[in-house]
């Protein structure tokens, strides 16, 4: 198919460019438009002659304004369009949309490893977190040694990884707010993958007690302590460097060995069995964005995601900033009027943080972003949002909340990668799905990444480090629905260890980044 544009709706007066040359001055893009001038792949042609003032329209929806009168089969720039105004949150519909009529998707497993308190896992790994970051050296230290002289010697443990990051001491750790940073850091520990073996190294002055990132409930915090007590100090969960008793570099490192044993060989003898996909949590993610997100990657996106609920999994999506100027799509999504509001209060809390900081919406998109064709954030949103496919949305989550409820779930979270990846591991997510137009190495140690493409010049550009090209959507090669199942298997495949991505095939793995937004003192 020799297609030239694309045109989501009737509606629009704008279309996105196919060709991978863009289009060349004078070029025919139909039987009646030709290209006033030269316009680059992913950018936005004018289909017909706007004037200063008016609507310009993708989606079907107003993505802003011309600021200029806009000559029929122009180039489209950021330049050329006024940002609207965002939805007003306390004039929307909610909860109006009913379900949509889709059966459950049933004689569908994965192969996962069954945890005591429920949860499966994608991933068999051992984790060694921290309480504060002035230990991270240790940890990473003790990780390449773990590597090098202890994993060999247990076969059913894919991995050990360091959960470290710049918390713990030089905080308000009891500001209002810095309940988001410790009850992430608690989340993160109880993620499926890590089977409840999780090791906390700390030093011994800092705020955050070792023993607090296992637990928030003083109850229970006295608990481990009084356990620990009664059994040797391998066998304990928590370390701190400062314990008089550990004489000299050596003494530590020999002591954080003994309790790596002791929990590799309770992970050794874990094995994956058949699970059914109601134990998937998916996390379903965008970075480095383009035109070709909301067309291509992000609607295959969001069928898979319709398949998982429709399969009694659930689904995560995030990033605040690119749902905000689309939230009148979502609000009549919500399964009631609990879940509305809760949806609405965490964009109001946001609104409310960026106005604290002297920032506001037009920050986001990126300059990269814009290069591949967006515009602003509204048209970015737009793009974004299609990753939840159509099913109700069941629950939202604060930043670092550990899920609930089984189904569609809003994880709120800011929209930089690196941050809303952490946020979604915390929250209890098993498996990833990460969509890029512009190409972005990202990828966690913790849970397996598929890193989609939206435009086949990427994909073939990066042919080893993106899993899927859905920019066969583009070009008419695959439809929706077809990379829509291509997806759903492929997480069944990563989620049994069939198939391994990209990123781990590589050891492309980002670091972890607390969203801390209390104070440090």
């Amino acid at each position: 198919m020799n297609r030239k544009i694309i045109q989501i709706t009737d509606v629009d007066n704008v279309a996105i460019v196919v060709n991978p040359e863009g289009l060349a001055k004078g070029e025919s893009i139909n039987d009646v438009l030709s290209a006033a001038e030269a316009v680059p792949q992913g950018h936005k042609v004018a289909l017909c002659g706007l004037v200063l003032g008016q609507e310009i329209i993708r989606y079907g929806e107003v993505i802003g304004y011309a600021l200029k009168d806009i000559p029929e089969g122009a180039w489209i720039q950021e330049s050329m369009v006024r940002l609207p105004t965002p939805p007003d949150l306390k004039s929307l519909p909610i909860a109006t949309r009913p379900a949509p009529v889709q059966g459950p998707l049933e004689g569908y497993t994965f192969e996962g490893y069954r945890n005591p308190d429920g949860s499966v896992g994608t991933r068999n790994i051992l984790a060694i977190s921290t309480s504060v970051q002035c230990v991270a050296g240790m940890t990473n230290l003790i990780v390449e040694k773990v590597k090098k002289d202890l994993l060999p010697l247990y076969p059913y443990v894919d991995d050990v990884v360091a959960l470290n990051h710049a918390y713990g001491c030089g905080v308000a750790i009891n500001a209002p707010d810095a309940v988001i940073p410790i009850r992430t850091l608690q989340n993160m520990a109880k993620n499926p993958n890590f089977g409840g073996e999780v090791m906390v190294i700390g030093l011994g002055c800092e705020k955050l007690l070792p023993e607090r990132v296992l637990s928030d409930s003083p109850t229970q915090v006295l608990q481990i302590l009084d356990a620990a007590a009664h059994v040797p100090p391998s066998a304990r969960p928590t370390l701190s460097l400062q314990d008089e008793s550990l004489v000299g570099f050596e003494a530590m490192i020999s002591e954080i060995m003994e309790m790596a044993k002791y929990h590799l060989e309770r992970l050794n003898t874990r094995r994956r069995e058949t699970c059914p996909v109601s134990e998937l949590v998916l996390g379903v993610q965008c970075g480095g964005s383009d035109a070709f997100s909301g067309v291509t990657a992000n609607p295959a996106v969001g069928f898979a995601s319709d398949l998982i609920v429709r399969a009694g999994g659930s689904v995560m999506f995030s990033e605040v900033t690119e749902v905000r100027d689309a939230i009148h799509l979502l609000s009549p999504r919500v399964i009631n009027q609990e879940v509305g509001q809760a949806l609405l209060d965490q964009m109001q809390w946001y609104d409310d943080y960026l106005n604290r900081g002297l920032a506001d919406r037009s920050a986001n998109p990126s300059p990269g972003n814009k290069k591949g064709g967006l515009s602003n954030v509204v048209e970015k949103a737009l793009g974004s949002v299609v990753k939840s496919g159509s099913s109700q949305i069941v629950d939202v989550l604060g930043p670092g909340e550990k899920l609930r409820r089984k189904g569609l779930n809003f994880a709120a979270t800011p929209a930089s990668d690196f941050v809303c990846g952490t946020l979604q591991f915390a929250s209890g997510m098993n498996v990833q799905i990460f969509t890029t137009g512009r190409g972005t190495p990202y990828g966690l140690a913790e849970v397996p990444v598929i890193k989609v493409a939206t435009n086949s010049k990427l994909a073939t550009r990066w042919f080893d480090l993106i899993d899927v090209d859905a920019g066969r959507i583009a070009t008419g090669e695959a439809t929706i629905e077809s990379l829509g199942w291509e997806l759903f298997h492929l997480v069944l495949d990563v989620a049994s260890g069939r198939t391994e991505v990209a990123a781990d095939r590589l050891g492309l793995h980002n670091d972890l980044v607390l969203f801390n937004p209390a104070p440090v003192t």
